[in-house]
């Protein structure tokens, strides 16, 4: 047992649980199922496999720029409260939970490819880092409900479950998925899928006439905020240093100088420091970028052969920066307007959820708001330019703030520590099952497997009524933008002529 437990571990752990290992075995059997040299197999799965580290190192390089962006914030305002970081609660549930976890994994990754091989919901989830969560996140809240002597009625419901949600959310987002990719080649595999749907379809309702946030018309003198790299890197210095002045005004200096890394010996190291971390999250974004083009490059290829062979017509579920390309502005103004949703969530938990429900005060967490908001931007301008982006950033604010606090109350011991899950499915998903659990093994198991059937039968309706009829969403706001663009074109093309016309007249 204690063999077959370690054999999980480290499936689950050391392959698994590195999607760069997942996306080059899967890229490397397409290329195999398109009978490619050996050459070509290794050369595309390397590549791919390449391509993943390096949206994982931009990813680091954000993460740690954003780290003391967040505790900037949090001493210039002097707020207290629960961060959620999903690393942070695996690692406290990894312990206690591990074993469970592992089987939940494995098996729900068979149970998804079954299902993807045999259904209507053609979808490989291949966020591995999101798996871990997931599985983990189960683990956990199904222990609590079913009880601990109850492990393999976990493992069994768990991986169900986990097998179904993976299916299922990709198929909810795909329509708005083609609109921001303008095909039906890519998924979205990430569990802040509950944001990107409500995202792209307020963003149909309010921004039926809203320029697109990629079309912003910027001065002659500004013409450099062109570049989204330079936009994105200028904006954030702007915040560090603001949050610096700030935190400078409020805090003693024996506070403030441990915020940034290094040796801070006075006040001109702690604003470039600051300086210096808001350059870091312009490399790292530029670094996401660059990883998103090499895996498109080398996965959609060799998906190919997985879908004609292995799973017909399944298409690769992938992190949601691979649809940061498509809207380099919207998921800026996504993360800010996401960002800005967090405080005020935080705002009402303080003044009226908290004393009257007695719910956590969720502090807003950078990454989650820099991911989930930028990815809620950027389906948010797909369907309705900018006012799309801005509102559905913001509702996606609200929703990582509101849904960790939710979700603590069905945690049991875990919904007292420091921290919690910070993406939307985590949350719905989770609080869900773990309030049916609580009817305990038998009435709770039961609940749990009609809750995925039903899901499972909804996603496979919308599946077969909407998304394989190509519906598309937003479609009055795309007309309107293309009918700015003809517009605009005509009206160059007539000052063209008027200038031509002028000069020849000049001439005469």
């Amino acid at each position: 047992m204690n063999v077959l437990i370690d054999v999980l571990n480290f499936i689950s752990q050391q392959i698994l649980n590195v999607p760069a290992y997942l996306i080059g075995i899967v890229a490397a059997i397409g290329l195999i199922a398109l009978k490619r040299s050996a050459g070509q197999v290794i050369a595309g799965g390397l590549k791919a496999a390449m391509g993943y580290l390096i949206l994982g190192a931009g990813a680091t390089v954000v993460t740690d720029a954003l780290a003391p962006f967040g505790q900037l914030v949090f001493k210039a305002t002097g707020a207290h409260g629960v961060v959620p970081t999903n690393e942070v609660i695996t690692a406290q549930a990894s312990s206690q939970f591990g074993a469970a976890s592992a089987y939940i994994i494995v098996l729900s990754f068979i149970i998804m490819l079954l299902l993807a091989r045999f259904t209507p919901l053609k979808y490989v989830f291949l966020t591995g880092h999101h798996m871990v969560f997931m599985s983990t996140l189960l683990a956990l809240v199904l222990s609590f409900g079913f009880g601990a002597k109850n492990q393999l009625l976990v493992v069994v419901v768990g991986a169900v479950l986990m097998g179904v949600i993976m299916v299922v959310m990709p198929s909810f987002t795909q329509p708005f998925t083609n609109r921001v990719t303008g095909s039906d080649q890519l998924s979205v595999g990430h569990f802040g899928s509950l944001g990107y749907l409500l995202s792209g379809s307020i963003g149909t309702v309010v921004g039926k006439k809203s320029k697109s946030t990629e079309d912003i018309d910027f001065p002659k003198g500004l013409s450099f905020l062109r570049d989204s790299m330079v936009s994105t890197t200028l904006l954030m210095v702007v915040l560090y240093l603001v949050f610096s002045i700030w935190a400078a005004i409020v805090k003693p200096w024996s506070v403030i100088k441990k915020i940034f890394p290094g040796n801070i010996t006075d006040y001109g190291a702690f604003f470039m420091a600051a300086f210096a971390q808001a350059l870091q999250f312009g490399i790292g974004v530029s670094i996401i970028l660059y990883g998103v083009r090499i895996i498109l490059g080398e996965l959609v290829p060799a998906f190919q052969g997985i879908a004609k062979k292995v799973v017909p017509g399944a298409k690769p579920a992938l992190d949601i920066p691979i649809v940061f390309p498509y809207g380099p502005n919207a998921s800026l103004i996504g993360f800010l307007s996401s960002f800005l949703g967090g405080l005020v969530a935080l705002v009402i938990i303080a003044v009226w959820l908290g004393p009257v429900w007695g719910l956590a005060l969720i502090l807003p967490g950078m990454v989650p708001h820099f991911f989930d908001g930028g990815g809620a931007g950027v389906f948010g301008n797909a369907t309705g330019g900018r006012r799309g982006a801005i509102v559905g950033g913001f509702i996606n604010g609200l929703l990582i703030t509101f849904l960790p606090a939710i979700l603590m109350t069905v945690m049991g011991s875990f919904g007292l520590s420091n921290s919690t899950f910070g993406d939307t499915d985590f949350c719905w998903y989770g609080t869900i099952v773990g309030k049916l659990a609580g009817f305990g093994p038998v009435a709770g198991g039961i609940s749990l497997i009609v809750f995925a059937a039903i899901l499972f039968a909804v996603a496979c309706v919308w599946q077969v009524k909407v998304v394989n009829k190509g519906w598309l969403p937003g479609a009055e706001h795309v007309k309107f933008v293309e009918s700015v663009k003809e517009q605009e074109k005509a009206e160059k093309a007539a000052a063209r002529a008027a200038k031509k016309a002028a000069k020849a007249e000049a001439k005469a």
